[in-house]
């Protein structure tokens, strides 16, 4: 993202520092730009969600986590999420109706969720841009940036599948 000339910040309900996981152990430390409790998801014109299990499983239980994320839907905002980053859309009512993929263990949450799950690299629907696993990540990257490039979505039309999946 950055490399595409975006200005990017990292958004978190820890306060100074988050941890990455690098296949069977802990990843690189990253400092917290904004803590989500002073964030205002007006300021950002895009939305990434983290892959992994740990983050996605905490952030999904955060009832204002789930609000900052349902802002970017609801003002038609890209949002990307890569891996179990889709359980976060789950819970905050974005995943009904939508072609979304995701790491293969969740797909079954997201079809019950009213998802129609796809096992591909990617996938974009209506700004929401989706992937599997850290494999998928360039193109995951590629359609990120194509949809922030593009714009503003309007989410107001009718989900691409009917909600009986």
């Amino acid at each position: 993202m950055v490399q595409a000339g975006a200005k990017t910040e990292i958004v978190s309900p820890a306060k100074d520092t988050v941890k990455g996981w690098q296949s069977t152990d802990w990843g690189d430390e990253f400092k917290v730009d904004v803590a989500l409790d002073s964030a205002k998801p007006g300021n950002y014109d895009a939305l990434l969600l983290p892959g992994g299990v740990m983050n996605p499983d905490k952030l999904r239980a955060n009832a204002k986590a789930l609000q900052f994320v349902r802002h970017f839907w609801d003002a038609g905002k890209p949002i990307a999420a890569i891996c179990h980053g889709p359980w976060t859309l789950i819970d905050a009512g974005i995943a009904r109706g939508r072609r979304l993929t995701s790491y293969h263990s969740i797909k079954t949450d997201l079809k019950n969720a009213g998802a129609q799950w796809v096992d591909e690299e990617v996938l974009v629907d209506n700004g929401l841009v989706t992937s599997r696993q850290p494999d998928d990540i360039p193109a995951f990257n590629r359609k990120m940036i194509e949809e922030i490039i593009e714009g503003h979505h309007d989410h107001s039309r009718e989900p691409a599948l009917s909600n009986t999946v």
